[in-house]
């Protein structure tokens, strides 16, 4: 078998195993795949002694990265972000660069070398955060539309030094300024262009692509649109990802925006997936043993320097603080780029490859450590630059106690939901208690008459002190299911007997509810389906009375009727949910099937956690057929349970396995 074959599957092999063994230890993939590069490389397994074997497949999945993210933009609201990538993004560009080269020059280096140094050090890494924010749903707010528009600078910035290394090389004697002002030409040059084309040309090709009607089309035309874009910007000698992102966002206002988004990202994650996989193959073990102490005391003193030159940036241009402070943790990494750059200098003999293996080991840890510090970037900034009128608030709000209410409804999470079932109990005159821990909700509510506490739900003297023992119902509006779990925990072993009402958005959390102690669990998709079923019977001329019974025995029988459902190709499973999710499928009683001549109590299906929910016969339906009912050939058993248990009993029915 071909060796490079090999190489491949021991590689995909791994990375498999290693993203599954850090999921499963809630850690970021990232971090499996730069440690997947690790063993890979020529360090350890030597599967690939050259990463940049790897390198042009690699960098096209940075292409998708910025491509998705230019469909989060568009022109009009990349020209209301200026201020932020043109202002802030230059500003964090300039001093960081100008703080590194410092520091190199201090210790000797020339003039060229620690320019070269300063830039690397002052770009960060726009795939890591884009992707980490995005996946945490946070792309949409300030603090990461600001850490974005300085990416979004540092990309274009990158530009310069790619032309101006082979400039710096000892044997080159052309003029870097003649060749800065050339880039500067073609860059403007090459942006009018996409942005012509993608304005006039692109939205038109994929209307026609529409039209056809073919996914596998439109798919195909959606990668060709990147690559080209990205090809383009390249043959200019600009950054690949400048072109992708252009593209995107010219394509971010048509109606074609979230099927495209969704078409890329298959490609977009597997590729970026391989791309830190060549970050990880570049790293020397022996320069991070061997000089581990510097590599530490660079790490520290950039995480820190960029931080504070974020924040100073943000701070020059009049941005909120927190939101500075916190995109400047999220941005104080070094960045994919700063490897291409380390790799060009080293090739035109700029810095050396022991300086270049220090800068990427510093580079590396400072990615390993990145998902951490964009976790925890929102508390930092709120520490460092505490909101004075939210403590206020919160300090006044504490003192609050609850009137002294007896046979009062506790409302637990005063949000849309919550404020929706206040209003409807006092036009029923029924008094209630609202607690919510978010300090200005609590402050405009009670400023408008609400009787609302502030404080954490789960602690057992807020909950005293709004009344718990005088209470006749408990309602608990939040979609957080640990968190509410644990607060039915808490009412149960303060008040047993109080009836506990929980909202929940999935149904399958329903039991965990009611083992802990909750009298009456509302899942929002059953109910929503149940009011559109009474509806629709409604205007079908069923009966009110006859809609209402059937309501009524629906819910009391745990919505059986609404659990389960026939799975098809666009059918998402996730991790999460394979387990949970309830399938119906219909199984063929064929000739010399193990279930033939055989009754559904001597098969005893349910005992197998999974029920006969229908039987068809010649055409004809029997529904809930009891346990006497003898199974003939030609009989489609419809069977609803867990997908696992489901493929199980499908196979128990026809071979007895």
């Amino acid at each position: 078998m071909n060796q490079a074959f090999i190489n491949v599957i021991a590689l995909m092999a791994l990375s498999v195993f290693l993203v599954w063994c850090f999921k499963r230890a809630g850690l970021p993939a990232i971090l499996a795949y730069l440690l997947v590069g690790v063993m890979a490389g020529p360090e350890v397994l030597s599967l690939y002694n050259d990463p940049d074997q790897m390198h042009l497949l690699a960098e096209v999945g940075i292409v998708f990265l910025l491509f998705s993210l230019g469909l989060e933009f568009s022109l009009p609201k990349l020209v209301a972000m200026r201020n932020l990538v043109f202002g802030v993004g230059a500003g964090q560009m300039l001093f960081t660069t100008a703080i590194f080269a410092g520091i190199a020059l201090i210790f000797g280096q020339s003039i060229s070398t620690s320019i070269i140094i300063g830039g690397m050090l002052a770009l960060s890494s726009t795939a890591i955060v884009i992707k980490q924010i995005d996946e945490a749903g946070r792309l949409n707010t300030p603090r990461s539309q600001m850490a974005v528009s300085i990416l979004l600078f540092q990309d274009l910035a990158v530009v310069p030094f790619l032309i101006a290394i082979p400039l710096l090389a000892p044997s080159s004697d052309q003029s870097v300024g003649f060749a800065l002002l050339m880039a500067l030409f073609k860059g403007v040059v090459v942006v009018v262009l996409l942005l012509s084309v993608g304005r006039w040309l692109l939205p038109r090709v994929f209307n026609e692509i529409a039209r056809t009607r073919t996914d596998e089309l439109f798919v195909l035309t959606t990668i060709l649109v990147a690559l080209l874009a990205a090809g383009t910007t390249y043959a200019f000698g600009l950054s690949m990802a400048l072109g992708a992102f252009l593209a995107g966002m010219m394509l971010s206002e048509s109606q074609y925006r979230h099927q495209l988004e969704a078409d890329i990202r298959p490609f977009r994650d597997i590729l970026m997936g391989l791309f830190f996989i060549t970050v990880g193959m570049k790293l020397e073990l022996n320069v991070l043993i061997f000089e581990f102490h510097w590599i530490l005391l660079g790490l520290i003193i950039l995480l820190i320097v960029k931080t504070l030159v974020v924040s100073f940036s943000a701070f020059i241009f009049k941005q909120n603080k927190r939101d500075a402070w916190a995109a400047g943790m999220k941005l104080a990494q070094m960045g994919e780029f700063s490897f291409v750059i380390a790799a060009l200098a080293v090739q035109n003999q700029v810095i050396t490859s022991q300086q270049s293996s220090m800068i990427i080991s510093v580079g590396l840890l400072s990615m390993a450590i990145t998902p951490w510090l964009i976790n925890v970037s929102g508390k930092f900034a709120q520490w460092i630059a505490p909101n004075k009128n939210i403590e206020a608030i919160t300090s006044e709000l504490t003192q609050h106690e609850a009137k002294d209410f007896t046979n009062h409804v506790l409302i637990l999470g005063f949000g849309r939901v919550g404020q929706s079932v206040a209003r409807m109990l006092k036009l029923e005159g029924i008094k209630y208690v609202a607690l919510d821990f978010d300090p200005i909700r609590v402050h405009e509510s009670r400023s408008a008459g609400e009787n609302v506490m502030f404080g954490d739900v789960s602690q057992r003297d807020l909950l005293k002190s709004a009344g718990i023992a005088n209470a006749q119902l408990a309602l608990i509006t939040f979609d957080h299911h640990d968190k509410a779990l644990k607060v039915v925990n808490v009412i149960t072993g303060l008040k047993p007997g109080l009836s506990v009402v929980v909202r929940t958005r999935k149904d399958y959390q329903s039991d965990d509810f009611y083992s802990a102690g909750a009298s009456q669990v509302i899942p929002e998709i059953q109910e929503g389906s149940l009011m559109l079923v009474s509806q629709v019977l409604h205007y079908a001329g069923v009966p009110m009375s006859r809609i209402l019974k059937r309501v009524r025995n629906e819910r009391k029988k745990g919505y059986q009727h609404m659990h389960g459902f026939y799975p098809g190709e666009t059918t998402e499973i996730t991790y999460g949910t394979k387990d949970k999710l309830e399938f119906m499928h219909a199984v063929i009683i064929t000739n010399g099937a193990f279930a033939v001549n055989k009754t559904i109590g001597e098969l005893d299906i349910e005992r197998r956690r999974v029920k006969i929910t229908g039987l068809r016969r010649n055409n004809k339906e029997i529904e809930e057929p009891d346990s006497d009912t003898l199974i003939i050939a030609n009989d489609v058993v419809v069977i609803s349970g867990k997908p696992r248990r489901v493929e199980r009993i499908e196979n128990f029915l026809l071979y007895g396995n």
